[in-house]
């Protein structure tokens, strides 16, 4: 097995792919890295696969140029509007050899969630457990259910589900491109990896990653995965904002978002002015700092208070200790972290994947430390935990159950004893027949004495 891991970070605005490898202390080594400008991607969602597959192409090439290693799988990212969650209960007897619930039950029970019923033209992409039960007894979620006594398990699961066909556009993209994929991961899922540690998940956290067509939301609570959540706004919504009220083109208004942005008008130079060179001929265009930032925060508001409404009907918004967490480009623009507390009233802070990325291993050919990389590295440290987990797996010693006694042979006939057996049965068959004889006849003697021709004597 390969060392290296490939991310496929496809998104609205651009198409990243990172080839990583595990580094010291648990952080990861970025050795290639690949980007292009995304090409028939609408929102999260793949339109056109060949546009797309090239831009794939295209990534891929520079990343695998750099690591020197040719890439023949990838794990994938998914989005979009069409991406579902839902809450579904399980259930499944204990067998009756089993004394105590094996991990084969419990992958039995997870792997009956992938066969419920759904909506015509979905299919399931993520299962998580949220808790146990073992026989009405709820365990704690710290408790591995493998090794419980109990006759009957339940469990309660988180179930994200994406439609078919764009699932499908996704698989038929990378295909085109020469590619099979290794797994398809929830983009905000893959954020979480790069962003977030395990002390984030169990105190209670939002991770937001506003990307370039959406803005994706996985909240985590006691270490377990609680809510997911996709809304079909976010960066490019901005753009197209600013490119229509300053009457500029787009790749204008992306770039005066990036460098001169900001989400709060309050906080920037009223008299700030920024020249935008004209087309062909046409005078420049000035606008001001404050007129673009006024945009901005009309467009971010909307965004953030959709943010909050799923935050609250996650039932989780009063527990989330480790507060917001802002990744993906979107979470670049100045003043953000403010203004999501002012509307949330949550705690926040941007995620960067710095703290799990050996930095110094790392080839400088980019800032991985910006959070619209957030997804694509989590890709590789998915991908990594879930090649350990599997090297586990093989290399732990088959479970040797109690083999069932078996039944002891009956000992092998003695010839000896067989011919005293059959001497004795058949002393003992002339022995009845003689008593047989012996008692006609005394019955013979008897009705001879006491039976005349007249009848019986008196």
């Amino acid at each position: 097995m390969s060392k290296y891991i490939v991310g496929l970070d496809i998104g609205t605005t651009k198409i990243a792919c990172f080839i990583g490898e595990r580094a010291e202390k648990d952080k990861i080594r970025i050795v290639g890295f690949g980007r292009t400008e995304s090409v028939g991607v609408d929102r999260g969602v793949v339109r056109n696969i060949r546009s797309t597959a090239e831009s794939i192409r295209r990534a891929v090439a520079d990343a695998s140029e750099m690591a020197k290693y040719d890439v023949d799988e990838v794990y994938v990212g998914i989005a979009g509007q069409h991406i579902k969650s839902r809450s579904n209960q399980g259930s499944v007897m204990i067998p009756q050899d089993h004394r105590l619930i094996e991990k084969s039950d419990v992958d039995r029970l997870i792997e009956d969630q992938y066969r419920i019923m759904l909506e015509p033209g979905e299919e399931i992409i993520h299962v998580f457990p949220q808790n146990y039960i073992v026989d009405n007894d709820m365990l704690d979620v710290d408790i591995d259910p493998v090794g419980v006594a109990g006759k009957c398990l339940v469990a309660n699961f988180h179930i994200v589900t994406g439609n078919t066909a764009n699932v499908r556009n996704i698989r038929d993209a990378v295909a085109e491109a020469g590619l099979r994929i290794k797994g398809v991961v929830l983009e905000p899922i893959a954020s979480a990896y790069a962003v977030l540690d395990m002390g984030d998940k169990a105190a209670g956290v939002a991770l937001v990653d506003i990307g370039g067509g959406t803005t994706d939301i996985a909240i985590f609570q006691e270490g377990i995965i609680r809510h997911t959540s996709v809304l079909p706004l976010a960066g490019n919504v901005i753009t197209n904002d600013i490119r229509d009220n300053c009457k500029i083109l787009k790749h204008q208004a992306e770039s005066l978002k990036t460098k001169f942005g900001s989400c709060l008008p309050t906080n920037v130079n009223q008299d700030d002015i920024i020249a935008i060179p004209g087309i062909r001929n046409q005078d420049p265009r000035e606008i001001y700092v404050k007129t673009l930032a006024t945009i901005i925060n009309a467009r971010m508001r909307m965004i953030l208070e959709q943010v909050q409404f799923e935050i609250q009907s996650s039932g989780f918004g009063g527990q989330l200790i480790a507060g917001v967490v802002l990744t993906g480009g979107g979470a670049r623009l100045k003043h953000i972290k403010e203004y999501s507390e002012l509307i949330t009233g949550i705690d926040t802070r941007i995620g960067t994947p710095d703290e799990h990325l050996d930095l110094q291993g790392s080839s400088s050919f980019e800032d991985l430390s910006h959070p619209m990389y957030a997804t694509g590295i989590g890709l590789v440290i998915y991908g990594l935990l879930e090649a350990e987990r599997k090297e586990r797996e093989n290399a732990a010693p088959a479970h040797d159950s109690k083999p069932k006694a078996e039944p002891e042979p009956e000992p092998e006939p003695d010839e000896t004893d067989d011919k005293k057996k059959a001497k004795t049965e058949k002393s003992k068959r002339k022995s009845l027949s003689s008593d047989a004889r012996n008692f006609s006849k005394s019955i013979t003697e008897w009705l001879t004495r006491n039976f005349t021709e007249d009848g019986l004597n008196e």
